[in-house]
């Protein structure tokens, strides 16, 4: 069983470990090495990393759909192609070269579809997310799908759903590989009518209103974006990030978003209650929890939070 894996960010890693410990994983395709950080040194995807340690070949074509990536691919004589992040789209020629093309997608298809399902599933208040093992075409996470694995998120942030979710991959993946290599394996199609959409996260996703926001929708969404880009709100013409929070009890009368109290802890009025922002970032500054962080800076008392 020869195997092309495809994958980039530090969520694959597990995956590759498990292919490469079961399976003859003969290439792992990642994306370029990218300048990062203050110094804008070029570092090498988490991806590449390990297939390093691992002894695996590295591929890392600027486009995987060239002339030159497809005839590198074919070379491989590949009986699967595993992908899970990668970060580009394969094209009709380079989806046809194995026997089959196996996507991992995070989420529980056909929900959540797209770029960001571990953060919108947190977002959206879901009870549950899981990982689907899916047949790669040409439509967007619109593939037959072969096998879930869920996990109850309720309690879990954005980054421990990601190592949930990587953990499970890892089972799911080899758990399928086994039935296909038996030929048991049933790729069943989704209902495309319940199909939703998880786009792209960026800053502006992270936007607190406490005018229009209750407080699990706060809450959901302080931890579907930690740690990055997080949540965030304006406090005098400054935006901070708000990385943990909780729901806390609040008399009516004030209005949402504004300051109840900032002595050795910060509590902020909802339309619902209020929350007590636990720990925060502003610009430029290091994380800090709020108890240290007012032991040397202030938050005025019935400012509104924006």
């Amino acid at each position: 069983m020869n195997i092309v894996f495809m994958g980039t960010p530090e969520i694959a890693n597990p995956i590759l470990e498990a292919l490469d410990e079961n399976y003859n994983v003969t290439l792992v395709v990642t994306q370029e090495d990218k300048k990062k950080g203050r110094g804008k040194k070029l570092l090498p995807p988490p991806v590449k990393v390990k297939a390093e340690e691992l002894g695996i070949p590295v591929f890392q074509p600027k486009s995987i759909n060239t002339e030159e990536s497809i005839e590198k691919l074919k070379s491989e004589n590949a009986d699967l192609f595993i992908v899970i992040a990668y970060g580009q789209i394969l094209k009709e020629d380079v989806l046809n070269i194995p026997k089959q093309c196996i996507n991992i997608h995070a989420s529980i298809l056909p929900k959540l579809r797209g770029a960001a399902p571990i953060n919108w599933a947190i977002i959206n208040g879901e009870k549950e997310s899981g990982v689907s093992i899916m047949q790669m075409e040409r439509g967007l996470d619109s593939g037959d799908v072969a096998l879930v694995k869920k996990v109850n998120i309720e309690s879990l942030n954005a980054e421990e759903l990601e190592s949930e979710i990587s953990r499970l991959g890892a089972e799911a993946i080899v758990e399928f590989i086994e039935s296909y290599k038996k030929d048991e394996a049933v790729f069943v199609p989704q209902n495309h009518d319940e199909a939703t959409y998880a786009p792209k996260i960026d800053k502006e996703t992270g936007y607190i209103n406490f005018k229009e926001m209750n407080t699990k929708e706060i809450l959901d969404l302080v931890r579907g974006l930690y740690p990055a880009p997080a949540a965030s709100a304006v406090y005098k013409d400054i935006r901070f990030k708000i990385l943990e929070a909780k729901e806390v009890e609040s008399e009516d009368g004030n209005l949402a978003g504004e300051i109840l109290d900032s002595n050795k802890k910060l509590i902020v009025k909802t339309k619902d209650s209020a929350i007590s922002i636990e720990k925060i970032q502003f610009p430029g500054k290091k994380a800090m929890n709020i108890k240290s962080y007012l032991a040397g800076n202030d938050f005025e008392e019935k400012i509104i939070l924006e």
